[in-house]
């Protein structure tokens, strides 16, 4: 009985200890909510990630293979295996292609896509996979629809502005523009340049981004001046294939880019490239 209450004292104290070690730095240190975009490394194709603050996850486009579900199991790990909403900009195979393996492996909630017929096997494996995940009816994108992401955060469908179902593929691909407080990601599939003025005469300066992912992996087509001027971005990311039979990107485009002030970044370089934002200052991981 002599010893009971000192060690009663200490045991109390000893917790209280404790407890400021483990709850303090949760109070500290705990991350702001952020949003993530992942330009994943799928080779000759596009493939982007995007996860909001509160958590919703969207997949734009899958790549031409199943090398997606590789960088989407490293963006979100082995034991999350459902995506908000798959996203096709257009039904091209090196954009489509991975999308019935994602559909296969991963529960998801909604589809959408530009509205383009496309004859292809890669489409009609699209079209029974979106079928076997009972998504009876696909969103149609058109400009002046908001996707919300949480937390603030959301990506506004600048393109298609009209029914591009009798359109080259890669004209009638969809544009979004991706915000988050002050920061914000210009992506845009493979449009070419026309659709990229088109939008310039539309938004002019509310197209600025910090982020703009290349058009169609870099290719001569796409990227223009006038894009570039009214984006002013810091950074244009590039996704595209080692040593592809393309010769994406083209070095005219590298060198508009670089005139323009902004540096490169390629999943050719640097595998998948993963920017953080939260809502103020834009981070690559």
């Amino acid at each position: 009985m002599f010893f009971a209450r000192p060690l009663a004292r200490y045991s109390v104290l000893t917790l209280v200890v404790l407890l400021n070690i483990i709850i303090w730095p949760f109070i500290f240190f705990t991350p702001k909510p952020s949003l993530e975009v992942s330009f994943l490394d799928v080779g000759q194709g596009d493939a982007i990630f995007i996860e909001g603050p509160t958590g919703i996850q969207i997949l734009i486009d899958g790549g031409r293979d199943r090398s997606v579900l590789r960088e989407l199991g490293k963006r979100m790990g082995p034991l999350d295996r459902t995506l908000d909403l798959i996203l096709e900009t257009h039904p091209d195979a090196d954009h489509i292609g991975g999308l019935p393996a994602v559909f296969k492996n991963y529960r998801v909630s909604a589809f959408m896509e530009p509205g383009i017929p496309n004859a292809t096997n890669p489409t009609s494996a699209l079209e029974s996979a979106v079928a076997d995940e009972l998504i009876l009816h696909p969103i149609l994108a058109r400009r002046g629809m908001r996707l919300m992401l949480g937390g603030g955060a959301y990506a506004d469908v600048l393109f298609p502005d009209r029914d591009v179902a009798g359109i080259e593929t890669n004209t009638g691909s969809v544009v979004l523009h991706v915000v988050y407080g002050s920061t914000s990601f210009y992506l845009s599939g493979d449009s070419p340049e026309s659709v990229e003025d088109w939008l310039v005469q539309l938004d002019g300066a509310e197209l600025k981004s910090d982020i703009v992912k290349a058009g169609h992996h870099g290719s001569r087509t796409s990227t223009g001046e006038a894009l570039l001027t009214a984006a002013n971005p810091e950074v244009v990311v590039i996704s595209a294939g080692k040593n592809n039979s393309y010769g994406h990107p083209h070095e005219e485009i590298l060198a508009r880019i670089r005139a323009s002030g902004a540096s490169i970044v390629s999943t050719i370089d640097q595998g998948t490239i993963t920017f953080r934002s939260n809502g103020t200052i834009i981070r690559q991981e």
